[in-house]
């Protein structure tokens, strides 16, 4: 995959699948605007990117904030002379159930996650529709978005309202010929560390032993490298006709996420009372409730 020429910005990418993105995107040719809230993991970041010989800056900044937002497209803009894509990674967990859950801890998942998308990407879209080329916006999800997740009321609801985005922004953006995509990766991090059955893969991952067969292909499961290819081909001028969608990528497996649709309808003459509600429930609607949270495979008995 050749990006030469192009210029992306990577939120959060000091360090992990962030990390990944900027490193692949740079590999493949794209100068890269590395983002992080502390400066000497950006820096460290950029050098070893740099260093080889790939092309990035380095632009500190806590994603949330419209001023965050333009300052990382200005930067882009200042040093390489143009905005290609968009990735908007940068993200933070505060885990806790709903009744144990605070104001802040809330607040602080859905600035960052939900409301960093937005600057971000609204700040992407002001720059890519002035310079009339097109572009990619590329947000990134999580199957706790997809599926809900226990003690994550916050990361859950934000993840999915990324991909609320992207339904509307396809549409909107769909004639200045800008694509929006949502990734929706599982990798070894720091936050997939905190799920007790992935844990031990990302704690055997850290001292150099290989994902096991069944972590890469039934958990869908591996390094954060193994993620950077689905970026660099939504950047490339050969994903230009996909947008609107919710791309899954971890270990060995790529997949596509449905977007909600109705699985059952019923209809009554004059509308539905509860009374009515209640008699066709069980036998019209029952067998098609919908299940919460992933099914994790059980790992083969060694």
């Amino acid at each position: 995959m050749d990006l030469s020429g192009k210029v992306v910005v990577v939120t959060g990418s000091g360090r992990g699948l962030g990390l990944a993105y900027a490193k692949g995107l740079a590999a493949a040719g794209a100068a890269v605007v590395v983002n992080d809230v502390d400066a000497a993991t950006a820096d460290a970041a950029v050098a070893e990117i740099t260093g080889a010989g790939g092309r990035a800056v380095a632009e500190v900044a806590a994603v949330g904030t419209t001023e965050a937002a333009e300052a990382l497209v200005g930067r882009a803009v200042a040093e390489f002379g143009r905005l290609d894509a968009m990735v908007t990674n940068a993200g933070v967990l505060r885990d806790k159930v709903l009744w144990k859950m605070t104001d802040d801890d809330f607040d602080t998942v859905v600035q960052v996650h939900l409301k960093g998308t937005f600057t971000c990407a609204r700040a992407a879209a002001v720059r890519l529709r002035e310079q009339g080329d097109g572009g990619r916006i590329i947000v990134v999800g999580s199957p706790a978005g997809q599926r809900g997740n226990f003690g994550q009321t916050n990361y859950s609801a934000a993840k999915a309202g990324i991909i609320g985005f992207v339904r509307t922004w396809a549409m909107e953006l769909a004639r200045a010929r800008v694509t929006v995509n949502a990734l929706v990766p599982v990798a070894a991090t720091a936050m997939t560390e905190t799920i007790p059955a992935l844990a031990p893969y990302v704690a055997a991952l850290r001292e150099g032993e290989p994902m096991p067969p069944f972590a890469r292909r039934a958990l869908g499961f591996g390094a954060p490298q193994d993620a950077a290819g689905l970026v660099e081909f939504l950047v490339s001028d050969a994903a230009a006709g996909i947008t609107g969608q919710a791309i899954g990528v971890g270990g060995d497996r790529l997949s596509l996420w449905t977007h909600p649709t109705q699985v059952v309808a019923a209809y009554a003459d004059g509308g539905w009372g509860a009374d009515a509600i209640a008699d066709a429930w069980p036998t019209v609607f029952a067998e098609h409730e919908q299940s919460v949270g992933e099914r994790l495979p059980e790992p083969p008995a060694s």
